[in-house]
């Protein structure tokens, strides 16, 4: 269920104000105490390509074609920490927990390596550390929001850092009423949609974007409603349809053994004449 106490905070990621100077991802490694992995420049400036077990947020550098010539646009990446998240409700073991203060934490010490909150979070945002093979043992990986700074009062490094003040932290109900301030003192400025305010149920963090989300990179086909429910209807049906399974097989079994015991009938009867 989701958490809704007036003590969660929220994110409004304006990208309009990024020049993709990259501070928001060198102080959450920083903070974090992630290490490097050794990349490769494939004609993007985008590095790593894509969050990774070491790399909890990054800029993704969108570069197109205009009549004026190249454009360009940053966008942050990190974990949403959805108001109601699927890798926690995905979770046989409690690994990810949803706290009150919003953002979604991970405790390695529970998790059993199954990967089902991979599969389950419509953003894609959890990594595995598939390069560990040994002791420590690999363990799920993803932006924590900070949840320690938090709880201590603080902001979140990648926030505190960036110079053009392209996030706005605070409650979460504030949050939302920024980005409604934003779109309607500013019209023609923003695409009307501000994303996360309803994908899969909402989010902590929300985007106000001048560049359509589609041509930005982000999924503009994930629904509103919350995916845990997707989960739990799908859950329910479970015992109706193994009981029909169940009595269907049997019905397969006794038609298959009445054929068996006629024909074996038949048989000893041919016998006895």
């Amino acid at each position: 269920m989701a958490i809704d106490n007036g003590k969660s905070k929220g994110v409004l990621v304006d990208l309009t104000r990024c020049i993709g100077c990259r501070g928001c991802q060198v102080a959450c490694k920083s903070w974090n105490e992630r290490s490097v992995k050794p990349t490769v420049m494939y004609g993007n400036f985008t590095n790593p390509p894509k969050l990774n077990s070491e790399c909890y947020t990054n800029i993704r550098y969108v570069e197109w074609e205009t009549d004026k010539g190249p454009v360009w646009q940053f966008v942050k990446s990190q974990c949403m920490h959805c108001k109601d998240p699927a890798c926690v409700s995905a979770c046989p073991a409690s690994a990810l927990i949803k706290t009150p203060e919003g953002p979604v934490t991970y405790y390695y010490e529970k998790c059993l390596g199954c990967r089902y909150c991979m599969m389950a979070c419509p953003f894609h945002i959890p990594k595995y550390e598939w390069e560990k093979t040994v002791f420590p043992f690999p363990w799920v990986r993803k932006c924590t929001f900070c949840s320690d700074r938090i709880a201590d009062g603080k902001t979140p490094a990648c926030i505190k850092v960036c110079p053009t003040n392209v996030m706005f932290f605070g409650p979460l109900d504030e949050v939302k009423q920024e980005a409604e301030k934003r779109l309607k003192e500013n019209p023609g400025k923003y695409v009307n949609h501000i994303y996360g305010k309803n994908e899969a149920g909402g989010t902590a963090w929300m985007y106000l974007s001048a560049v359509p989300f589609a041509q930005l990179g982000f999924d503009v086909d994930i629904p509103a409603k919350p995916h845990p429910d997707y989960t739990w209807s799908m859950l329910r049906e479970i015992p109706y349809k193994v009981g029909v399974l169940v009595v269907g097989l049997s019905l397969i079994a006794a038609f298959r053994n009445r054929g068996s015991s006629e024909q074996g009938s038949d048989t000893t009867h041919g016998k006895e004449k």
